[in-house]
């Protein structure tokens, strides 16, 4: 019998990231998923609880709960500067569908999609299976965007993903890079497709999201990482009404709405205590600090990551193999993109003895 499939779906790959965590030993040390390994707080547990109690399980409106909406509204103003009305708010399955939707509705067959490269896996996947042709956009030797090249390429392009603080690179980009990166994307016709979920896990500079400072931006977030939320499947897309409209189409087609439990207990969070945030950001930072003054001890150059939860080190392929046969499980840099394969991304969303731990075993293969 022969199976016939479609070249979209033969076009992608399965993620790396995946790969190597399902491959983990019962005695690894995973530091291979971007998963906070704090539970979500109770008052978000608490309001789901009381959702299915009071039988708050039917289908919601398609873009989501009204009441939800008008929270992350409330949200974008006070903390990120950035006028959305609800109605240009969608509630998403995570982040990943708002992704999704987004690149589905926006990217036309043979269109180029600007990526960072390193970048997050699901970018090349979602551009590739809307028949977008990816672009790769490198970075410099600090991992940060490189401004003037972008810019180059802008012409003629349909979308620019911006992504700070990054996957898999930690990197914070500054206020000047991604005003100059949305001002030249507006100014060349190219939509900005802003992905800010690690907002809040940023240890130096103040988080600036991409729409301050264009109106052809579509910003995309979620609870996952900021309320360790990464199994309730909840984030959103927010836009103009243009784009938002369409986008809608796509969404209920794929997803109907996001789970109406969820999205009760995402309206906990972003209109409860707001306490656990800084708290997990805190723990973040001495994890890193550990890990990365760890790295450095043992020999390895690289720049100290500003924000999310992962460090970029360029290990070399023979010493990532190493590194993994010593039961620490990273992700090689080669499932984030072409220029990567020199480098293996540690997640430190773990507990600080399993990076110590880790350190351990990685200083047992250094040498």
């Amino acid at each position: 019998m022969t199976h016939h499939i479609a070249q979209r779906a033969l076009d992608v790959e399965m993620s790396g990231i995946r790969k190597f965590f399902q491959a983990a030993k019962p005695d690894s040390i995973v530091m291979a998923l971007g998963q906070p390994d704090f539970d979500t707080p109770d008052h978000i547990k608490q309001a789901a609880i009381r959702a299915i109690n009071e039988g708050k399980t039917g289908y919601t409106f398609n873009a989501g709960l009204p009441e939800l909406r008008e929270a992350i509204s409330r949200k974008l103003k006070t903390e990120n500067g950035i006028r959305y009305h609800p109605d240009q708010v969608i509630v998403t399955a995570g982040a990943g569908e708002a992704l999704f939707i987004a690149i589905q509705a926006l990217v036309n067959p043979g269109e180029r999609v600007l990526i960072s490269d390193p970048g997050f896996v699901s970018y090349e996947a979602c551009a590739r299976l809307a028949g977008g042709v990816v672009d790769p956009l490198s970075l410099d030797q600090n991992l940060h965007i490189k401004v003037d090249a972008a810019i180059e390429k802008m012409k003629g392009a349909r979308l620019l993903i911006l992504n700070s603080p990054s996957n898999p690179t930690g990197t914070v980009e500054s206020e000047e890079t991604i005003r100059a990166l949305v001002e030249a994307a507006n100014d060349a016709g190219v939509t900005v497709l802003s992905d800010e979920v690690y907002e809040h896990f940023i240890y130096g500079d103040r988080h600036v999201s991409a729409a301050r400072f264009g109106e052809d931006v579509l910003t995309v977030n979620a609870t996952s990482k900021t309320y360790a939320m990464t199994g309730w499947r909840v984030g959103y897309l927010a836009g103009h009404p243009d784009y938002i409209q369409q986008c809608l189409k796509v969404h209920q087609y794929c997803q109907t709405c996001a789970t109406s439990i969820s999205q009760y207990a995402a309206h906990a969070a972003y209109t409860g205590d707001q306490s656990c945030v800084p708290v997990m950001r805190d723990e973040y930072r001495t994890r890193r600090d550990l890990l990365c003054n760890g790295l450095h001890d043992l020999g390895f150059d690289f720049p100290v990551p500003g924000g999310a939860f992962y460090a970029f080190v360029p290990l070399g392929k023979e010493m990532t193999k190493k590194v993994l046969d010593a039961g620490v499980v990273v992700v090689p840099g080669d499932a984030f993109g072409k220029n990567a394969d020199e480098y293996a991304r540690f997640s430190y969303a773990t507990s600080q003895d399993n990076i110590r731990e880790a350190l351990k075993r990685i200083s047992t293969v250094v040498g």
